[in-house]
Formats: structure tokens, sequence, C-alpha cells
């Protein structure tokens, strides 16, 4: 017989530690994390490559109830990150409850059991509940090259680093000019060979005001733990003002986009090469990058910025849509992940064995970010319309987590089996996600971006503040969800025996 849990929880990353260690606080020990991996740290563990940090304060990209007093720098590096999430593994007493190695094959409501079946890597299991938490930026998404799998060099995703390949004195081709790419640029640069960048449009780059915390600062935030509190509630404030701009008044957004014009500008002294870093989308439309050290690294004799797409490969040749040819060794892409068609989708089957990805064929939605109709007790951390272009996603995590809390003390409270979302419900607020993200700049600003779908559709983006959000996810409201009852247990009749006379 399968193991049989109260909650697995899928990922163990933020999502999925965070969702844990709020289970343990509601009193809930009859649960695992099942992970594909072989140890905790999600996106921050598979994100090796050099020069890898985070873009968000670090003492707003903690969790609020694990405050860490020894960051070492105002914006920390991938390594202080993931050894951040295995104190808060190891803190929280969750090494018990981890499954590493498990990857989630398939996952199916079981409609006469009124439980989810789970098959793993590992093997099977069934649970009353699952909180998925894989997050949109784990599966790395690689374009359809011609020609690319007879390239005789290196091949690899930014968040699949080969640190095998000795990068040294050779010619590596950068494709992509996202987040990840110019963090790398700058970092391999000085040791390259060459270094060619293709750039189909260009990011809009403002300084990163980064810094080392020095020993008194980190004293004091530990001696005095209401001084680090200050810090993270002002780092908040200050994001939530700038809100309005991104969701509401776009048009805001030239006064930053100046501030980016000059940063650009102290760096790259050719107005010809100025043009071509120039974007021509409002800033925000995208997702802004920050940067010291991505321009001067463009400026130097050894990299060039091809503005086009890779169109094929000829042997160690890569041949761009305008027909630049490049001889390379490497090629190393940062072409994002499947963020607005996640892959989990189609390994997660509901009522009636439809999987996810057919359920969201039409679009992705979820009601409050979390749940989905007729897929009962399956909720997201990290759902549909959650993502953030101006703060932290530990703070829409920590809400949704107060969420799944409330969603577990409604199954107690009433005795039902699962919760299955209203779909009158779930079409409410996606057409109110919809209405609202239609005029922010993520929708007007006249780019491509993951935050849209194939369609157009803004699935990702969350139109409002966190504070908000928060609000929204603070309780479950009963009326938004059928009540699914306990399946009836019935007892075979038992043949009477005759027992002969004495």
């Amino acid at each position: 017989m399968a193991e049989h849990v109260r909650v697995a929880v899928i990922g163990s990353g933020f999502g999925g530690l965070g969702a844990a260690v709020r289970l343990r606080r509601e009193g809930i020990t009859d649960f695992v994390i099942l992970e594909r991996a072989g140890s905790v740290g999600g996106t921050w563990r598979d994100n090796s490559y050099p020069g890898c940090a985070c873009d968000v304060p670090s003492h707003l990209y903690s969790f609020s109830f694990a405050p860490n007093a020894d960051w070492p720098r105002t914006f920390s590096g991938q390594p202080h990150i993931r050894a951040y999430l295995e104190r808060v593994t190891d803190t929280f007493g969750l090494r018990p409850h981890l499954r590493f190695d498990s990857e989630v094959l398939q996952a199916s409501w079981d409609d006469e059991a009124k439980h989810w079946r789970i098959r793993t890597t590992q093997g099977e299991l069934t649970a009353d509940v699952v909180v998925s938490a894989t997050g949109p930026l784990s599966d790395p998404k690689l374009p359809d090259i011609p020609g690319l799998d007879t390239f005789p060099g290196a091949v690899f995703h930014s968040s699949r680093w080969d640190h095998d390949f000795d990068i040294k004195d050779k010619r590596v081709a950068m494709v992509g000019t996202g987040a990840s790419a110019i963090q790398i640029v700058p970092s391999i640069q000085p040791q390259v060979k060459s270094l060619t960048v293709l750039q189909r449009t260009p990011p809009w780059v403002m300084p990163r005001m980064d810094r080392g915390i020095n020993k008194a600062e980190r004293w004091l935030h530990g001696t005095v733990p209401g001084t680090a509190k200050a810090r993270r509630g002002l780092l908040w404030l200050i994001r939530e003002f700038q809100v309005g701009a991104f969701v509401k008044r776009p048009q805001l957004m030239k006064a930053t986009e100046q501030i980016a014009k000059n940063h650009m500008r102290r760096a790259i002294k050719d107005p010809v090469m100025r043009a071509k870093l120039t974007p021509d989308y409002t800033i925000g439309c995208k997702r802004i990058l920050l940067s010291n050290d991505y321009y001067p690294a463009l400026a130097q004799p050894n990299t060039e910025v091809v503005t086009s797409a890779l169109k094929e490969v000829r042997g160690s040749t890569i041949v761009t849509s305008d027909g630049t040819e490049r001889e390379v060794d490497a090629i190393v892409f940062g072409t994002g992940f499947h963020v607005t068609d996640m892959p989990i989708g189609d390994r997660i089957t509901g009522i009636g064995g439809r999987s996810l990805a057919e359920h969201w064929k039409g679009g992705m939605a979820a009601l409050r970010g979390t749940t989905i109709d007729g897929f009962p007790n399956l909720l997201l951390i990290i759902g549909p319309n959650t993502g953030l272009g101006n703060s932290s996603m530990i703070l829409m995590i920590e809400s949704s987590i107060n969420y799944v809390a409330d969603y577990l003390r409604t199954l107690e409270r009433t005795g039902a089996a699962a919760l299955d979302a209203k779909p009158a419900a779930v079409r409410a607020w996606n057409a109110e996600m919809q209405r609202r993200t239609a005029r922010t700049v993520w929708n007007t600003g006249g780019c491509k971006s993951w935050y849209l779908d194939s369609e157009g559709r803004n699935t990702t983006a969350w139109p409002g503040t966190t504070a908000e959000f928060r609000r929204a996810t603070r309780a479950l409201k009963p009326a938004e969800y059928d009540l699914v009852p306990a399946p009836v247990r019935t007892t075979e009749p038992v043949e009477p025996v005759e027992v002969p006379a004495s």
C-alpha cells in the first residue's frame, strides 16, 4: 500500500520551504517535501552561473519569520542566498520531511478516494492536499535552432551552467540580454578571448546600488533586531510607492528612463553603440535590470554586440538572422524559462482526468493566484498573476502561504475532504486581473515579454501592491468554493456462519 500523507509539497525553493515552515507552525507534521534534485534551494540551487546574484535588496529578499542579520552585501549573491535556505531548512526542522531525487512524474486526483495519487521517481504516495511550489523559473527554455545538435563545442543554458567547461581564452556566444545575461557578460568578459552578445531586444539597465554591509551594521541588526525590521520596512515602503507608475500611470516611467540613459552614456561613449543599446519601449515593460558593469563590459575590445537573433548553427559557426557569422567555442543560452506554459501542467490531472495544461489552454488562471476549479485540494505558490516587476517575491510567497494555512483550517473546520474553487469565482478573479493588467506598463509599454502569453494575455504579473495581495489572501472566502464531502465508507455484508450444535 502506498504511503499516505496529509500534505505533499512539490519543490524546495523559497515557496516550498516557506510552506513547510508554515505547516509545522500550524501543527501539521504529516507532510513531505518532494524535491527532484539532491538539495534544497530551487532556482538558487540551479542558477550557479558566474556573477549570479539577486536584484532585490537582501533584507527584503528573505522570510519575515527568518531574518538574517549577516547578509554580506545589500544585494546578495547566489551562494549566500542558497546558504540562507539551507539554514532555514535546519532551523525549522525540515530535513525529516525532505524527499530528495523525487521528481513528480504524475499527480492525479482520485475522485473516488478524494485524495491525490502521486507518482515520483522514488515511488508512489497519496496525499489529501498538494501544494505545488515548483516556481515559474524552474524549467529553462531553449530555442529550436537548426544545426545546434551538431555544434562541436559546449552548449548550455545559464541555469544549467557547465562548470567543467573552462571558459578561459575561449570564443563565446551569449544568446540573450536578460537578467542572467547581464550578470554573466561582465563576469566572463575578462577571461574569454572573444564574446559575441546576440541581442534581439536591448534591456533597460539601471545603476545597481550595491555595497558591502559592514560589521557594525551586521552587529547592530543582530543585537537590536528592530533595526533590521525597520530597514526591511523602509525597503518595502519605497517599492510600494513605485507600484502606481507600473500599474496605473506608465507615463511616469519617463523620468526613470532618463536615469537609465544617463547610466548608459557614462559607460558607452560611441553614439552608434548607444543607439544599438537603447530600447524603443517604455521602461518596465520588460524586467528592469540592475548592473554597474554590464555596459563597461560591452565597451571592451573583445566584446561585440550583434543586434540579431540566432538563426542557425553550421559546425562551429553561429549564423544570425541578419547574416552575421562568427566562429565560437561555446554557446550560452540566457533565453529564460517556461513561465506561461509551466511544464508541470502536463503532469497534474484533476477531476475527469483533465490535465492542468489542457485546462489552461485559454490562459493560466487561478483564484487569488492559488486554486483552480476542477483541481480540488491543489494549491499553487507563485501561481498566475502573482509575479512582480519591482519588489520581492518573498512577500507574495508569504501571502500565498497565509492562504494555504487558512485553506487547511477550513478543511478541518468543515470536515470536508476537499475544497474545489467554483468556476465562476475563478472566472471573476481572472477577469479582474485581465481588466487591471490592461493598463499596466507590461501591457501598454510596446514590448514582447515573458509577462505575456502567446495570445498576449498577462497571466503573470500582479497589478497592485504587495499589501493589497496580502489582504486578498488573508482568509479564504467559503462562498468561492464547493465543499467536497468525505467518501462514504461502506463495509461488505458478512455471510452468516453456522455454528454446529454442541
